[in-house]
């Protein structure tokens, strides 16, 4: 076997796991409330909005999210596909099933992320996290029906979990004929089943809980 090709397939063994770890990292990190150890899993020029840059910028939005809307959180992530760009740059998918205590409400939540990695000076980072949401709600409130973003003194809305992809419309924009059997596209090719499902669909307004 080329000793290249050995010593590139190690690599993305490699670096599969480490963004697995950091994708576990951010969630303990968040829970708690290590903040820099939570911006620090991100570049060191992320961009947080409003035209800032930077972790400093992210670790006071961070904050004042955590400290005025939640007294403790746990995220518990399931499935995590990724794949890669090139071999400093991926992108995932990662399930989260969120539980927050705030005020007299417990608060769940179903949502996945969309992420997209870089490696920078060897280090696996994220490079953005795009957060969409199903469904927030009091854990005795079956988030039945549409508006399933569901916050104590809010205004009920839809979130985005379903944004990205666009075979969530297209599935119930109307019954197949099944007098006939169904067309099966070709299998998306290697490392491009993400980009694949979400085509060309632009990244969707997130609100902020």
């Amino acid at each position: 076997m080329d000793q290249n090709t050995l010593a590139q397939r190690l690599d993305r063994l490699e670096s599969i796991e480490a963004i697995r770890q950091l994708a576990g990292k951010y969630s303990l990190s968040l829970d708690m409330r290590d903040l820099d150890a939570h911006v620090n899993l991100f570049a060191p020029d992320i961009r947080v909005g409003g035209g800032k840059v930077g972790r400093e910028h992210l670790k006071s939005w961070v904050d004042d999210t955590l400290r005025h809307q939640f007294t403790g959180t746990s995220h518990h992530l399931g499935q995590h596909i990724i794949e890669f760009v090139d071999e400093d740059h991926a992108i995932g998918v990662v399930y989260s099933k969120n539980e927050h205590e705030t005020g007299a409400e417990w608060v769940i939540m179903q949502m996945l992320y969309w992420d997209d990695y870089e490696r920078i000076d060897g280090q696996w980072l994220f490079r953005r996290r795009l957060p969409c949401y199903w469904y927030a709600t009091d854990l005795n409130k079956p988030p039945i029906g549409d508006m399933k973003m569901r916050w104590p003194g809010r205004e009920p809305y839809n979130g985005t979990f379903h944004a990205l992809f666009p075979s969530w419309q297209q599935f119930w924009a109307g019954a197949p004929d099944h007098e006939a059997l169904p067309q099966v596209a070709e299998p998306a090719p290697v490392e491009h089943f993400l980009r694949r499902m979400r085509a060309d669909t632009p990244a969707p307004k997130i609100r902020v809980r």
